[in-house]
């Protein structure tokens, strides 16, 4: 594999959409474990959270966030119509509130008509919005929140989801993400509302999930709607210990079969378990981690986060919790652009064919603080060592009798040859050190 497969120019990055929607609305794919468009190519969810997105930023400053994740190559941008930081009764930049009266089934038309201009503008970058209609303390309280903020019913739910849905209908570049950091727990008759709601206006053009709160997941209690293509689980904030890869392989295994993806993980400049004294922040690697982790063990794609990021946070604006910088200082943050090598990598095999291999992987081969994960596709196999270890792999029988071998880094994106190889068991061993930050992902192709 040569690195200028995986890197694009800066002058191929100046005019190109992050995805090409003339392939039509996304649909489940035939297998039921990832996204495609309607004509069948493939879709890698890469998503990144900026719930604020719609409250908080005007147009100008919408232009340079969403111009920014295009270049950085990420497909869905995660944001809230009604959003978390006091959504109902701090106006948008424009002077506009999203709802008169905090009623649901009044939407005010001048604060989405700001909506409209960013889905709309997303749209011409080639981006999916994933477009919460709300976030989930206005349908329950979360335990941690000292006051009620609900307004919803199951009543003004449909309303609301028929209205929202029939304004976005047309939209070519929409993900449905009904949830919003909640547990559905007690009022799942009132997303169901909303999701019949937005079924009943969009016809069924786009897909809906559910983004529950940390460690937990869409499919725990909503698994079997049948308003639900695919499942969305939360991994959450807390210690570097916590391995999204087994919440991946829980959902992975779940019947019926539906595509799962990590819509909020470990988000860079986080305070990790919010203590940041005591535990520091989530740098790169952790996001990187969690990315390569989920997906190689069968996520048909994954979300990035940034703690600055999602609250849109500037200069007089109070930060929720500890934070390190603004949503302008730190959209270049290491692990932001990192995430577009993942989804070269994987675009540039077959990413229809790729499936969960921990089976090939040689019994006591990794140790327990640094899981190494197997994928196998059609002609190749992809495996991931964070601290990087060697990897102790049996035979691939699906490769043939030879393979092409290759170390790919995940910091720059780049490929080192390794060259052909017997496909037999084997030890590779990384190049460079061992340790945190030391990750790479052993590429094997059939050698023909």
């Amino acid at each position: 594999m040569r690195p200028l497969l995986l890197l694009l120019s800066a002058a191929t990055l100046l005019a190109q959409p992050s995805v090409d929607l003339s392939h039509g609305p996304l649909r489940v794919s035939e297998s039921k474990r990832f996204l495609v468009h309607d004509d069948g190519t493939p879709f890698f969810y890469l998503g990144d959270t900026a719930w604020e997105l719609f409250h908080r930023l005007n147009r100008e400053e919408a232009e340079r966030y969403l111009e920014d994740r295009r270049a950085r190559r990420f497909t869905v941008i995660q944001a809230v119509a009604l959003a978390e930081l006091d959504g109902l009764n701090t106006p948008n930049p424009y002077g506009h509130k999203s709802l008169h009266d905090n009623d649901p089934a009044r939407p005010n038309d001048a604060y989405f008509e700001h909506v409209d201009w960013i889905v709309k503008r997303a749209a011409e970058k080639g981006l999916i919005i994933g477009l919460l209609p709300t976030w989930g303390r206005y349908v329950r309280r979360g335990s941690w929140e000292k006051e009620s903020a609900a307004i919803f019913t199951e009543s003004n739910a449909y309303a609301y989801g028929k209205w929202i849905g029939a304004r976005y209908a047309a939209a070519p570049n929409l993900i449905w993400i009904l949830g919003g950091d909640r547990t559905p727990e007690g009022v799942v008759v009132i997303w169901r509302a909303m999701a019949r709601g937005i079924r009943e206006s969009d016809t069924g053009r786009h897909l809906i999930t559910f983004h529950p709160q940390g460690r937990q997941s869409s499919s725990q209690l909503l698994h079997n709607e049948d308003w639900l293509d695919f499942n969305m689980f939360q991994s959450g904030h807390n210690q570097r210990d916590k391995r999204n890869d087994e919440m991946t392989d829980y959902d992975y295994s779940r019947l019926p079969v539906k595509p799962v993806v990590d819509g909020e993980p470990r988000y860079e400049n986080h305070p990790i378990d919010w203590r940041p004294k005591e535990n520091g922040f989530f740098d790169d690697f952790d996001v990187r981690q969690a990315a390569w982790w989920s997906v190689l063990a069968g996520a048909a794609g994954h979300t990035y986060g940034c703690h600055d990021i999602w609250q849109m946070l500037a200069p007089g604006r109070e930060p929720v919790g500890f934070a390190r910088g603004t949503w302008q200082s730190s959209l270049a943050l290491p692990g932001a652009d990192q995430m577009r090598y993942l989804r070269a990598l994987i675009e540039s095999h077959d990413p229809l064919t790729r499936v969960p291999a921990q089976p090939l992987l040689a019994s006591g081969a990794q140790q327990a603080g640094s899981p190494i994960r197997v994928a196998l596709g059609k002609g190749y196999l992809l495996a991931y060592t964070p601290f990087g270890e060697a990897i102790q792999l049996l035979a691939a029988p699906e490769l043939g009798k030879t393979v092409r071998a290759s170390w790919f880094d995940p910091r720059t994106g780049q490929s080192r040859p390794i060259g052909t190889r017997p496909n037999a068991p084997r030890r590779w061993l990384p190049p460079g050190k061992l340790g945190r930050g030391q990750d790479w992902v052993l590429v094997l192709e059939t050698h023909r």
